[in-house]
């Protein structure tokens, strides 16, 4: 090999060496480990939310199972939740049923909103409320086709400055929320400060877990 040829040979491996030594960078960097909120054996740490008409909340191989309920059946966390600048991941999954089989209450700094997954006959994605204005009726609505006995994986940022969320690999929530009025619908207000739950719907929840954001 020619000395020119050798040099870049050796150029070439150490660029390579720095890129797969380097720490990550951007959103990794910035996010901690995840941790669980379910141990996947009891509701340890999480309540039966008492809407009044909630249905029966099981725990078996993994899976939080929430029967249908007149109207809504969910859960409560139970323990300390953080504000702003965390993520949030889950599989949800919808047993039977037509309606939202995860609507996620969360805190919004000092107020809170919810993540409503297959609301309104079953197809509509979003937030509520931004504005005073549902899920099925502002800057976040979108519609999605959910096939029962399917599991979704489902993801949610919030940060002072926005609220992020996928679900697989679509990211369908993308909303800024500075100067916006964040609330929640007063159905749900007993899954807060960090609860979900399905509207007339058998779900089922799995793998919850949570990572806070550096600022």
């Amino acid at each position: 090999m020619k000395p020119a040829s050798l040099s870049m040979a050796i150029s070439n491996s150490l660029l390579l060496l720095v890129c797969v030594l380097a720490p990550a960078t951007g959103e990794e960097s910035k996010a901690s480990k995840w941790k669980p909120l379910f141990d996947g054996k009891t509701l340890e740490g999480w309540k039966i939310t008492n809407f009044g008409g909630e249905g029966d909340v099981e725990v078996e191989d993994g899976v939080i199972n929430m029967d249908f309920g007149s109207s809504l059946t969910g859960i409560t966390y139970k323990g300390k939740f953080p504000k702003t600048n965390y993520e949030v991941s889950l599989e949800a999954m919808r047993v039977d049923g037509v309606d939202f089989f995860c609507g996620m209450t969360f805190p919004v700094a000092e107020s809170h909103a919810s993540f409503i997954i297959g609301g309104w006959g079953g197809a509509v994605v979003g937030i509520s409320s931004i504005d005073g204005s549902d899920a099925s009726e502002n800057d976040t609505t979108t519609f999605m086709n959910f096939k029962k006995e399917r599991w979704y994986k489902i993801r949610l940022r919030v940060t002072p400055e926005k609220l992020d969320a996928w679900i697989d690999d679509d990211h369908v929530i993308d909303q800024d929320i500075v100067g916006k009025k964040i609330s929640t619908r007063s159905e749900v207000n007993l899954s807060k400060p960090f609860g979900i739950c399905a509207w007339e719907t058998r779900s089922a929840l799995r793998k919850l877990q949570i990572r806070e954001i550096s600022k």
